[in-house]
């Protein structure tokens, strides 16, 4: 059996007054991540752990920033295609690990509600999906909450 490990990273800048959604759960902040689509930067670095893993590129290259059938999409949609792709590649998802660097809100209540958004969309179980949040100690632009940052890995099986 063959297994391909990918690596993601999606950084997104914080805008007041504007919804933050992370993992598929819209956060209550003063600020939110600005994009394109949703500014999912959870899913974003998710999806382009996936697309690595099964050498299809990145999440810009499937879901370009500059076509309007993106604009404000929910990005577990762009999380389900990015599945769709990968399996059609003959990989399944082994498991996700994840990584938000953020200096507020805190993550952790809703990390099982971003687990199970990302399980529905993904086709896997909770238990395959790892979420974890680690502050910046306020330095930088994270910890002047001007960013956020998300890092994930996956492991996917070859089923062909």
């Amino acid at each position: 059996m063959k297994i391909k490990v990918g690596f993601g990273f999606d950084v997104h800048q914080l805008k007041e007054a504007h919804p933050f959604i992370v993992g598929g759960v819209q956060l209550d902040h003063h600020s939110g991540a600005f994009g394109h689509s949703d500014a999912d930067v959870l899913l974003h670095a998710i999806c382009d752990a996936l697309l690595g893993a099964a050498n299809l590129r990145d999440i810009g290259y499937h879901f370009k920033n500059t076509d309007p059938r993106w604009k404000g999409i929910s990005s577990l949609i762009l999380l389900k295609e990015t599945v769709r792709l990968v399996n059609e590649k003959g990989y399944e998802i082994s498991n996700i690990d994840a990584m938000l660097c953020i200096e507020a809100p805190k993550i952790n209540p809703h990390i099982p509600a971003m687990q199970e958004n990302i399980a529905q969309s993904a086709g896997i179980s909770t238990d395959d999906i790892s979420i974890k949040a680690t502050t910046n100690e306020q330095m930088g632009f994270i910890g002047r909450e001007e960013g956020v940052v998300a890092y994930a890995v996956c492991l996917l099986q070859g089923v062909k």
